[in-house]
């Protein structure tokens, strides 16, 4: 599997028609076939990008409090969200590769495949809007900044692209064995949050 080629094209075409619209309360089009390591991704490119846009709304100075608490949750929401699509993603590798024969000698990563791809698929998000802000600022002395980071983060993507392919490809040889964790937050369970147990006790 070349998970770099794919990360580009469903990363790059998730962004893209985003930005077509450019709003929050843009439902998604899905164009990939269920049950694919495409919509998957596609879905976890959304996710990221919707909140991307949050984050930025919420820092408006001149937010009513009432609109910043209800997008603060909906941020809350939307990281629930991304962590469940993230282990979505590791359950299509580990279900890949479960026949896989494991090398004696094979080694353990220090991250999942999908916790790697979360990372790249804020990457892509960063040069899409490092990009923006460098094409907006030649001519002006904050050009430079602005180049000089797009050029890092470009060959950061380049690197991690490859990293996960690396890994990917290695687990499908059995060089690596992959293990899942499921996370354990506890500030969405209102039976584990102190806050909201208590205040069910009432």
């Amino acid at each position: 599997m070349n998970i770099y080629n794919i990360c580009e094209t469903v990363f790059t075409k998730c962004i893209e028609t985003y930005h077509i619209n450019d709003n929050i309360d843009t439902l998604i089009n899905n164009p990939y076939k269920k049950n694919t390591i495409e919509n998957r991704l596609y879905k976890k490119s959304w996710i990221d990008t919707v909140q991307w846009h949050l984050e930025d709304i919420i820092r408006d100075p001149d937010i009513k409090p009432l609109e910043a608490l209800a997008i603060k949750r909906t941020i809350d929401k939307s990281n629930q969200v991304r962590t469940d699509m993230v282990e979505e993603i590791d359950e299509y590798f580990k279900d890949l590769y479960a026949d896989v024969k494991i090398s004696p000698d094979a080694r353990l990563n220090t991250e999942s495949p999908a916790w790697a791809i979360d990372r790249l698929s804020i990457l892509y998000l960063k040069v899409y809007h490092w990009n923006i802000e460098a094409e907006r600022t030649k001519g002006t002395e904050r050009y430079s900044f602005c180049k000089s980071k797009l050029d890092i983060m470009l060959e950061q993507k380049k690197d991690l692209s490859l990293s996960i392919n690396q890994l990917i490809n290695d687990i499908g040889n059995g060089k690596v064995y992959m293990k899942t964790y499921q996370q354990a937050k506890m500030y969405n369970d209102p039976s584990l949050n102190p806050i909201l147990y208590k205040q069910n006790k009432k």
